[in-house]
């Protein structure tokens, strides 16, 4: 490639004069028309001129928040405030064991520790990621997995934040790292003899395709390959069922899927296939004494549980256990030794169903909250008639619960402690459904500071993320106070995309409808306005990854409705990215977003790519944040962004790329400076709707 050539870097620039990438034609043909992405250069991160050019930007972004620094320093205290730095988990039990995490104040990553059979006993720190993580940039585990004799730790090691795991065998009783495998993914099971375990592989495109078999401290060459899926649209998994009789291998995609089993006891048998998979449905499945559980979407949308005979398991054998109902949604099921604890959603909200599998008599465990989040906790043990979850919403800290599945009992254990105060009575939650254009109503969560006047002069924070059937929870979130503290009405918006409302609601916003997610959005926009909660020149919009994606199509869209725009690692750049199979994520995602090289639909996606569509016209403040190793949304997708919207756009609003070097996908691993990474964030926001220091 022949150098590009930039603009010197900000501190050399005169003041006002953005840092911009010079374009470098690159022309293709698709489905007759001709493509240039002059950007495209920006991939290549050998190339000096790239880094140069992020550094340049990174600069750029310094200089301009520059005035925010006392803001910014003023937002870290008050979120570093309302943690408790020095704090433990609620422990929970497995094999004998008491197993927690503690963390320390002034350490960024936590301590995993553990008791043995008591809570009096001495602690045992099994692994400190503090010391895993000293001189590092970049410190993320993948994953861990204790055998079943409590022997031996398998951790998953990610140094760079680019999802490049290698697994270690630590054994607890000395402390020593007894065995290392490079190269994998995340996944690992344990057979039952406590020294024979499955670890998953991916391919280049870091698709997970592989599952080995291996025994502690053998050669790596002599491991097995167990399962090899070779359809790029389908990625592997594996676990260990909670009854600890199965090891479970699944093969899915985003339409289909397919298990297979492994008795446990006999960790060297072939796998055995569930059912085949089939193009349409989609099942997963849970063990529990002579049964298998299968929650599956076959002819039932809104998916269903049946049962079949372990020896027997194939679809000819499914019978109804729990069947279809058009109101309610079924996301997933835990199986126990004589209980099942059901997860559902009905009018938006999640719910939990218990089922007593020896009379087959279900309840419901009820919340009081009008708009709250439920989420199932640690239970590995499959002995027992103790449930945990966690609970929360936007004014209440997150809760930790004991359910008693006999009895009924409802044991709060813990509650999120805020150390420098709060009070839920200052604050309200409203919930109410939004009007879109095609007639859909689409809900609305948002939490307010009481007595924030709702004639349209306060700020607002509009958050949505809408794709993969994510649902966003309307949960706590300690961080969101510096706003709200600050009188900004903060909003999520359940657009289509996520299922709030059902598996229809997320089919509706993805591939051929994903328009839906962001037409949406701008009509929560529009009804937040109408409703007097805030005025367009007060209104922020954020969301990252594909929330990103929905941000920036808005800003094409209807860039006079928002003030400011926060794209988190957005992943602007679709057609070129849904056209490179190389790419991670690519082929499996051409069932989330559609394969451009079909006409109809690149034709759809050309519609709404961001990068594709920005134009020269006035857009609101953008602040677009990556990392150069993230491997999920690559950092050339804002960065090409960007350097587009700096060449086209004809306002002299604020736009910012931040990257972060040394990171991927989720940002700064360590607690304190992902802090400092949200200070900024919200600085920003904050700077653009008028309620900085000065506001």
């Amino acid at each position: 490639m022949a150098a590009v050539a930039l603009l010197p870097r900000p501190r050399q620039l005169e003041a006002g004069e953005p840092p911009r990438a010079r374009e470098q034609p690159r022309v293709e043909a698709l489905h007759g028309e001709v493509r240039a992405d002059p950007y495209h250069w920006l991939r290549n991160r050998a190339d000096p001129e790239v880094i140069a050019y992020l550094e340049a930007e990174n600069q750029w972004a310094e200089a301009g928040m520059r005035h925010t620094a006392e803001l910014q320093a003023c937002l870290y205290r008050e979120m570093l405030g309302r943690i408790k730095e020095s704090d433990l988990t609620v422990p929970y039990r497995y094999g004998g064991w008491w197993y927690y995490t503690r963390t320390e104040a002034g350490r960024s990553y936590p301590l995993y520790c553990r008791r043995r059979e008591s809570l009096e006993a001495p602690e045992e720190i099994y692994l400190d990621q503090n010391a895993l993580a000293e001189g590092r940039a970049f410190h993320a585990l993948g994953g861990m997995d204790v055998s079943p004799d409590s022997r031996f730790l398998l951790y998953l090691e990610d140094l760079t934040g680019a999802r490049e795991y290698t697994l270690h065998v630590k054994d607890l009783a000395t402390g020593a790292v007894v065995d290392r495998i490079e190269s994998v993914w995340t996944g690992t099971a344990w057979a039952s003899d406590g020294r024979t375990f499955f670890y998953v592989t991916a391919d280049s495109a870091k698709r997970a395709h592989a599952v080995w078999r291996h025994v502690v401290g053998a050669p790596r060459e002599t491991d097995v390959l167990v399962f090899r899926e070779d359809d790029v649209l389908y990625n592997v998994s594996i676990q260990r069922s909670r009854s600890g009789e199965y090891v479970l291998i699944a093969s899915e995609a985003f339409t289909s899927s397919e298990w297979w089993v492994i008795p446990a006891a006999e960790p060297a048998s072939a796998p055995r296939v569930v059912a085949p998979r089939r193009p349409g449905v989609e099942y997963s499945v849970e063990h529990g004494a002579e049964w298998f559980y299968i929650y599956t979407n076959e002819g039932a949308t809104n998916f269903k549980i049946v049962r079949a005979p372990t020896e027997e398991p194939g679809p000819a054998h499914w019978r109804d256990w729990l069947p279809h109902r058009e109101d309610v949604f079924v996301e997933g099921i835990e199986v126990f030794r004589r209980h099942a604890v059901v997860t559902e959603r009905a009018d938006g909200l999640r719910r939990l169903r218990v089922v007593d599998l020896a009379t087959g008599e279900a309840h419901h465990i009820t919340f009081p909250e009008a708009a709250y989040g439920v989420f199932p906790a640690e239970n590995p043990e499959f002995d027992t008639e103790v449930y945990r979850f966690t609970y929360s919403s936007l004014v209440t800290p997150i809760s930790v619960y004991d359910y008693h599945l006999r009895t009924r009992e409802l044991v709060l254990l813990k509650r999120q402690e805020i150390p420098s105060g709060y009070d839920a009575r200052a604050y309200e939650v409203h919930r109410f459904l939004a009007p879109a254009r095609d007639g859909a109503q689409v809900p609305v969560s948002v939490l307010l500071r009481r007595g924030t006047p709702l004639d349209g002069s306060a700020p607002a924070l509009l958050y949505a993320y809408g794709a993969y059937g994510i649902t966003v929870e309307p949960t706590f979130n300690s961080h969101v106070l510096s706003l709200v503290d600050r009188g900004v009405v903060y909003a999520i918006a359940h657009v289509r995309g996520g299922q709030e409302l059902g598996r229809r609601w997320y089919d509706d916003g993805k591939m051929l409808k994903k328009k839906n997610s962001f037409f949406d959005f701008i009509d929560v926009a529009l009804e937040l306005i109408r409703r007097g909660y805030t005025r367009p020149e007060r209104l922020a919009a954020m969301g990252a990854s594909a929330g990103g994606l929905l941000v920036a199509a808005v800003a094409n869209l209807r860039p006079e409705l928002f003030r400011a725009i926060v794209a988190d690692v957005p992943f602007v750049d679709v057609i070129n990215t849904m056209l490179d199979a190389s790419l991670p994520l690519t082929a499996q995602e051409w069932e989330q977003w559609g394969n451009p090289r079909d006409p109809d639909h690149y034709a759809y996606m050309r519609s709404y790519s961001p990068y594709d569509n920005v134009e020269a016209k006035a857009y609101p403040w953008i602040l677009a944040t990556t990392a150069l190793n993230d491997s999920q949304v690559m950092y050339w997708e804002p960065a090409k962004w960007v350097a587009r919207l700096r060449a086209l756009k004809t306002d002299r609003n604020p736009l910012y790329l931040r990257t972060n070097m040394a990171a991927g996908h989720t940002g700064a691993s360590g607690r304190y400076d992902r802090l400092k990474e949200i200070a900024f964030r919200y600085a920003f926001v904050l700077d653009a709707v008028g309620q900085g220091l000065g506001g």
